[in-house]
């Protein structure tokens, strides 16, 4: 008898933990893939320490093929899944198709940025969901200061010193309160001109931070903030963003050269193309994370709607803390319909934990088991958290943190990721772009161009449909962050928003397609230090949207 084969498609907290329990269900007895875009699993609860220069980028990633025996790591994004023939059909990074045959899938894709009808939002604005992106903040925000303390201008200074963030949830909350803390510690050694200080607006549509928190641990939050010197702006987003800085629905203008887009997310858009019952972009499972009518279906994480046991008529939040549960779920239900003596499925029943929210520093926000902590013992509780929650580099992690208590950080820019690789307008925010990719930005202006200015080639366009118009501005920020993966915090609010491009990660084109390779014999003109070489979807320069309606936050 053949031995069976399991696809599951991401490798983030849901799917990664189906993996790892898998493996150790089957224990080489059945065939189990592993397609995810990346060699790694990602601990996003710890991104905002990766921008602020607290942990190296690696420290927040963990091998999968070093930590997940049995299973087969396949490099790759899902493009379509076809269900009566039973296969997956995906593009691995160098833009080549490949085809996974299957008799158990789970689908665990996670989920996108999710993206609002603002104009020049999705050009001029950068999200904060995948590595390459906290890299790139990172080396920005550097570069921003040293141009800051190099200008003659004290208006342009100010420009530069000024860092937007839109989405008051748990990652803008965090991102902000890192970000006043690394260009504080920047300036210290070196002021700028004319005493100017560094300065991060966040802002929210919703009454307060944290808007999902219990309401006193939003209050300690917003204190924290505002005494370190964050600019908190509640019932306020961004109406207009533009290269010289962003319009404010107040009719404030606020001159930047950096808008950090953490208005929330989205389920991955695959859940919508399999033609399935959903329920707000998620894909509806019962109880056991099984598809109604698809046995050999499972579905878990941001990208499946599982009902709540312990809310009945609801659906359980898209936290990291559900999709870590959820995947171990799955994995049980998977191996007991496989037979072979490996129990009965069992629903998923779980409440939440509580959640931490890190404000920099020695201060954090929490409730664990619902009591509620602020200070110092919120800050050793969620520390202690992330350590325990780790499935790996958590030794590491922890000398990160002694050595960043002890010693300055290393302020430098390493200019490994450029503005044009990292759109917020994709899929793949786990994937930084290059050059010629299908989805990857047109040429760039002179240098980096702070906001972004990121040119979306015509498949991202036409599939992200028409954006913008001013009746659209209310609903940027709406509540800040939806949900990200992180264990045991966030509660989700993801609407249908417009639906990113998919892209094969990477974003180089298949070669025998058109433009994917120069001509042999005539010579390739150079591009700029951060210019993309052409390739077949670049445009000449910033790509203004049309401005009519677009569905935004249901």
């Amino acid at each position: 008898m053949s031995r069976p084969r399991i696809v599951i498609v991401g490798a983030g907290f849901a799917g990664y933990r189906t993996a790892r329990t898998l493996s150790r269900l089957t224990r080489g007895r059945a065939d189990i893939t592993l397609l995810n875009p990346t060699d790694y699993f990602l601990y996003l609860p710890l991104l905002p320490q990766v921008a602020a220069g607290i942990l190296e980028p690696r420290r927040v990633t963990v091998s999968l093929s070093a930590t997940l025996p049995h299973v087969k790591p396949v490099l790759g994004e899902a493009d379509r899944i076809d269900l009566d023939g039973r296969t997956v059909h995906y593009t691995d990074p160098e833009g080549g198709a490949g085809t996974l045959g299957y008799d158990r899938l789970v689908l665990a894709a996670g989920s996108v940025n999710k993206l609002l009808p603002v104009p020049g939002v999705a050009e001029h604005a950068h999200g904060f969901r995948g590595l390459p992106e906290a890299l790139y903040l990172r080396d920005h925000v550097t570069r921003q200061l040293e141009m800051a303390a190099a200008a003659d201008d004290p208006k342009s200074c100010a420009a530069r010193c000024t860092f937007v963030v839109v989405g008051a949830g748990y990652t803008g909350t965090e991102v902000a309160a890192h970000g006043q803390l690394f260009t504080d510690a920047q300036v210290r050694g070196r002021p700028l001109r004319q005493g100017i200080r560094p300065r991060w607006i966040l802002l929210d549509v919703a009454p307060r931070v944290l808007p999902e928190m219990d309401e006193r641990l939003s209050a300690t939050a917003g204190r924290v903030l505002r005494e370190r010197g964050v600019d908190v702006r509640t019932g306020t987003s961004v109406k207009e963003a533009t290269h010289d800085g962003v319009l404010l629905t107040d009719g404030e203008f606020v001159e930047t050269r950096t808008l950090v887009w953490c208005v929330g997310v989205r389920p991955d858009p695959l859940a919508e193309s399999l033609g399935l019952p959903l329920e707000r972009g998620r894909l509806l499972v019962d109880p056991h994370l099984q598809v109604p009518g698809r046995p050999e279906v499972f579905a878990c994480g941001d990208a499946a709607a599982v009902p709540d046991l312990e809310k009945p008529g609801g659906y359980t939040p898209m936290t990291a803390q559900h999709a870590w549960r959820q995947g171990k779920v799955a994995a049980l239900n998977v191996a007991a319909s496989l037979g072979r003596g490996n129990g009965e499925l069992r629903p998923y029943r779980h409440r939440d934990l509580g959640f931490v929210v890190d404000l920099g520093g020695v201060k954090a926000a929490a409730n664990p088991l619902g009591v509620p902590l602020s200070g110092v013992a919120a800050g050793a509780v969620t520390r202690g958290y992330h350590l325990a929650a780790m499935p790996g580099n958590r030794v590491r992690v922890a000398a990160d943190w002694l050595l960043d208590a002890v010693l300055p950080r290393q302020a430098v820019q390493l200019g490994l990721v450029r503005s044009w690789s990292v759109p917020l307008d994709t899929s793949s925010p786990e994937v930084a772009r290059v050059p010629g990719g299908t989805d990857g930005p047109g040429p760039r202006g002179a240098g980096d161009r702070e906001l972004g200015q990121v040119v979306a080639g015509p498949e991202a366009r036409r599939r992200a449909g028409p954006r913008s118009g001013p009746g659209a501005a209310a609903a940027a920020g709406t509540g800040g962050e939806g949900a990200r993966d992180r264990p045991g915090d966030e509660a989700a609010r993801a609407g249908q928003g417009d639906r990113p491009a998919k892209a094969p990660p990477g974003g180089e084109p298949a070669k025998t397609e058109p433009g994917g390779e120069p001509a042999r014999n005539q010579p390739t003109p150079r591009p700029p230090a951060d210019q993309p070489p052409p390739g077949p979807d670049t445009a000449p320069g910033p790509v203004k949207r049309p401005d009519d309606s677009a569905e935004g936050d249901s």
